[in-house]
């Protein structure tokens, strides 16, 4: 699936033109037989050519409604991460304190606290990311003229650089070696996060109700990840190749 704004004629062109050159002799032979070797016995009648014209307009328009629906839910799901990724900016900023703590922390210790909080976030918007950039058999992005075209036109930053630089600055070591030896390295910031709060919620610096809310969100954002790989590794018999 290619969604832009708009497409030139020149890039259209581009990016079809070996197909064109293929179906350009493919219908250049028959043509030939018929005009100038007179071979009229090769004509097809117009019957089966308005069935099949009906059928691939009845398989054009699935494939258009599917990717559209793709589309349309994964743009939801991205509209949901973004509203619980500040929602969980704000819990960060305002539920951590000393209010009910015995070992009363500074303010920097409690801003330390939070920023690990955040960055962890950011490490998991940059796994996810990562992990649905990762190449799947049935996806036509890959092929030799959609490659040809994306390098001509536009670079893809998680093909050119490595999921586990891009995660260091926002992880410590000993996390970043932990994630980096798992396969779902998204859904293990996420368990991370909660064994975070959960030695927050014990040492008294989030009371229950706050360490239930946060939990939620975690939740939540445990469920739009698994939306997110829903679309990845969902295809229909190679129809929304391309």
């Amino acid at each position: 699936m290619h969604i832009g704004n708009n497409y030139s004629t020149k890039e259209v062109l581009f990016w079809t033109r070996k197909d064109i050159y293929l179906l350009l002799v493919i219908s250049s032979i028959p043509v030939v037989l018929y005009q100038i070797f007179d071979l009229k016995w090769i004509a097809i009648p117009w019957l089966p050519v308005a069935l099949l014209g009906t059928a691939v307009a009845f398989m054009v328009g699935f494939k258009n409604n599917a990717a559209y629906d793709r589309t349309w839910e994964a743009r939801k799901i991205w509209g949901a991460i973004v509203n619980f990724s500040r929602t969980w900016g704000l819990m960060v900023k305002d539920y951590i304190s000393n209010k009910h703590a015995e070992h009363k922390l500074s303010e920097a210790e409690l801003h330390q606290i939070r920023l690990e909080l955040m960055n962890r976030h950011f490490a998991w918007l940059a796994a996810l990311r990562y992990q649905l950039r990762e190449a799947k058999p049935w996806e036509g992005i890959y092929k030799e003229y959609n490659a040809e075209f994306k390098s001509k036109r536009f670079s893809v930053h998680e093909q050119e650089s490595e999921m586990a630089d891009t995660l260091r600055p926002y992880l410590s070591a000993s996390e970043l070696e932990h994630i980096m030896n798992k396969s779902n390295k998204a859904a293990q910031i996420i368990a991370l996060q909660s064994s975070h709060v959960r030695r927050l919620f014990d040492d008294g610096y989030i009371e229950d109700f706050r360490h239930m809310e946060m939990e939620k969100i975690l939740a939540e954002l445990y469920n739009q990840q698994g939306g997110s790989e829903r679309i990845k590794i969902f295809h229909i018999h190679g129809s929304l190749r391309r």
